[in-house]
């Protein structure tokens, strides 16, 4: 059984991410990174002070040869390629649904800036994608207008 407390509301479907698999992977994730985390927390707040203290930031000298070499970035991948009709929104069930049934190529779930990212947002974010990616995403406003996904 994983060593994480879950102090926030379990709501219906959030079960289905949070696993034991995946609170394990959690655990795992925090013990190979966390010292790597605190550490640039340090030299992030160190860095931060310096700037405050008139030193301007400047380019590291071990990656000198990065800027110097003769190097280029691999092609696009084809299917991204044509990005002319795109869509970016939070993973809310109802704007979700309209995204992925207006026709663009592209659809961009952003579960930071378009949502408040609070906890029930932040996982109910992550059942959405679930469902959508299973074809049975759907929402009923407080209008009982239903919304579902386009057959295809």
């Amino acid at each position: 059984m994983s060593p994480i407390t879950i102090t926030g509301k379990m709501h219906p479907g959030f079960e289905n991410i949070l696993t034991e698999e995946a609170l394990e992977f959690l655990v795992k994730l925090h013990q190979m990174f966390n010292g790597t985390r605190k550490s640039l927390l340090e030299r992030r707040e160190e860095t931060h002070q310096k700037i405050l203290a008139g030193n301007n930031p400047t380019f590291l000298k071990e990656t000198e040869s990065i800027r110097k070499g003769n190097w280029q970035v691999d092609p696009i991948p084809e299917d991204l390629q044509d990005r002319r009709c795109e869509i970016t929104g939070p993973a809310e069930a109802k704007m979700m649904i309209n995204a992925l049934n207006s026709g663009a190529k592209i659809f961009m779930a952003d579960l930071e800036d378009s949502i408040t990212p609070n906890w029930y947002n932040q996982i109910q974010g992550q059942v959405n994608l679930s469902a959508a990616y299973e074809r049975t995403l759907q929402f009923t406003n407080t209008k009982a207008k239903e919304y579902r996904l386009n057959d295809g």
